[in-house]
């Protein structure tokens, strides 16, 4: 248990249990309800803007006073190709089409990376959040020094030993060791990199083994018996993602959880967004399943056009066009409150440990 207290005293909660912080999903009660049961709740501000970012992060402060982790995203700047950008357009006219709206001329970056997004620096840096957490690579130097000087713990995404080596060289205080198994974005820092689809129990090992840092396992959990599992391996504790979405505190809209609820097949695709993610099988993944990757617009760009259509389709009562992203073990969620989760969780993994 020395790796887990020692990331229980890190990041100042009771249970080592943390909600993976899921951008548009998460949301100021999923994540305080999270923090106020003794786990790590969070919110993911890669999708949003600095003001809407603000905002979200101080009413999450008026409804806990607990630690929580603010998640940003620090992806590469995207390699922009007119052509394939319209092709990728022209691919989608007939949906279009079908749903009687007009395709977009153009496709948008419509996420910018925090690494040239100081305004959200400032914003982390006024509201001092506990915990500051890095997805799809990592931040400037000087932006990591200057997070370090403020005293705020930092967490990053790896999904390989050598990733993982490169978060403890930053500065960050532990990683978060994603699993092939993970719901919503890969964040592998080059997507364009060859990738070893390492399941988190096989991860894991390699990076433990590459770190002195305490390593939390992520992907394809969903009970405390799950956790149990990843700390007998050597993790300090476990990020669950896809167990919280069913949660009525989180943003999911009714569609969502719907085919949340039916479970089924996973499909890793960077057709959506540009980026590999792994979402349920539904409408908009079936249209994407022969899409060639070089076909396939950077990130964010793709994405701009994803959610395009995803607004075409429900505007005409077809919601199974959205990105509903959900890890390889959604056949084991289950619907209740925060709260109760977070207890259950705990209960779970108190009995087996």
């Amino acid at each position: 248990m020395t790796r887990t207290n020692r990331l229980l005293d890190l990041l100042g909660i009771d249970l080592p249990i943390l909600q993976a912080p899921m951008a548009g999903v998460s949301t100021p009660h999923l994540a305080a309800e999270v923090s106020e049961a003794g786990a790590l709740g969070a919110l993911g501000l890669g999708a949003s803007g600095v003001t809407a970012a603000r905002s979200a992060v101080q009413q999450l402060q008026d409804l806990t006073n607990k630690p929580f982790n603010l998640n940003v995203f620090c992806h590469a700047d995207p390699i922009r190709d007119p052509a394939t950008e319209k092709s990728w357009i022209a691919r989608a006219a007939p949906l279009f089409d079908r749903f009687a709206s007009p395709p977009p001329t153009a496709l948008d970056c419509i996420y910018d990376s925090f690494r040239h997004d100081d305004a959200m620096l400032e914003m982390l840096l006024d509201l001092r959040p506990a915990v500051v957490s890095f997805h799809f690579g990592l931040p400037r130097p000087d932006q990591m020094q200057r997070l370090k000087y403020a005293g705020l713990v930092m967490l990053a995404t790896a999904t390989s030993a050598q990733e993982a080596r490169m978060v403890q060289d930053a500065g960050c205080h532990a990683v978060i060791a994603q699993g092939w198994e993970a719901g919503g974005h890969r964040g592998i820092f080059d997507p364009d990199a060859p990738d070893a689809r390492l399941t988190t129990d096989r991860l894991l090992p390699q990076i433990i083994r590459a770190v002195d840092l305490p390593v939390v396992a992520a992907g394809g959990m969903m009970t405390g018996r799950d956790i149990a599992r990843v700390m007998s391996s050597g993790a300090a504790g476990a990020q669950l993602g896809t167990a919280f979405v069913g949660c009525p505190e989180s943003a999911a809209d009714d569609a969502y959880r719907d085919r949340l609820a039916l479970g089924g097949e996973t499909v890793m695709t960077a057709a959506i967004s540009g980026r590999p993610a792994r979402c349920l099988d539904n409408a908009m993944t079936e249209w994407a399943a022969d899409a060639a990757q070089d076909a396939i617009p950077a990130y964010p760009c793709a994405y701009d056009l994803a959610k395009a259509i995803a607004r075409a389709a429900s505007a005409k009562g077809a919601t199974a066009y959205a990105a509903q992203w959900a890890g390889s073990s959604v056949d084991r969620s289950r619907v209740m409150p925060a709260a109760q989760l977070v207890e259950t969780l705990a209960m779970e993994l108190a009995q087996a440990l």
